[in-house]
C-alpha cells in the first residue's frame, strides 16, 4: 500500500488476534493433530457401521478445522483495517488477500452503528461489518475513517438504523 509521508499507517484488528507465541504454537500443533485424526478416521473408521455420510462429514470438518488452526497459528487469519494518508487496506476474510481502497476511487463513506460502507466511484460498495464484542475498537476505527475522509475530501454520512 502506498504511504505518503506525514501520516503513519494505523492498524486496527477486527476481532480476536493472539500475538502470544505459545498460543500460536499450540494452534499449529492442534491443527496438525486434527488433520492426523482425520487421516486416521479416513483409513480405519470410514467403513464402520456409522454410515458413509457421517464419516465424510467428520473427516471434512477435522481437515478444514485443522487447516484453519494452522493458518491462524501462522498469523495469516487476522482480519484488519489499515488506514494511511491516501489509502485503506481492508482484510475482511481470513483466506482472501487485503483489498486496497484508495482515496481517489472513494466517493462516499457511510457510517452505520455496526458497519461502514465504502461507496466507490465505480458504483461498487464495500461493506465492513463490526462485531459487538470489541465496541471500543469499533469507535477508534470509525474515528480514524472519519479523519481519513475529512483529510481526503470524501463525503461522509452517518446513518442510524432502526431495529
Amino acid at each position: 500500500m502506498p504511504q505518503i509521508s506525514g501520516m503513519e499507517t494505523k492498524h486496527f484488528t477486527l476481532g480476536n488476534n493472539e500475538k502470544n507465541r505459545l498460543v500460536k504454537i499450540i494452534r499449529i500443533l492442534f491443527g496438525i493433530t486434527c488433520i492426523c485424526i482425520a487421516v486416521f478416521w479416513l483409513i480405519f473408521n470410514l467403513k464402520s457401521s456409522a454410515g458413509p455420510r457421517s464419516g465424510w462429514v467428520t473427516v471434512l470438518f477435522l481437515t478444514f478445522f485443522g487447516f484453519y488452526q494452522i493458518w491462524a497459528g501462522l498469523g495469516k487469519a487476522e482480519r484488519y483495517i489499515e488506514v494511511s494518508e491516501g489509502a485503506i487496506n481492508l482484510k475482511k476474510f481470513i483466506f482472501m488477500p487485503a483489498a486496497a481502497i484508495t482515496a481517489s476511487e472513494t466517493q462516499k463513506i457511510e457510517f452505520y452503528p455496526l458497519k461502514v460502507r465504502f461507496m466507490l466511484k465505480t458504483g461498487k460498495a464495500i461493506i465492513l461489518r463490526f462485531g459487538t464484542t470489541y465496541y471500543e475498537s469499533n469507535e477508534k476505527v470509525i474515528d480514524e475513517l472519519s479523519a481519513y475522509a475529512q483529510k481526503n475530501n470524501i463525503e461522509t454520512q452517518i446513518i442510524e438504523e432502526d431495529i
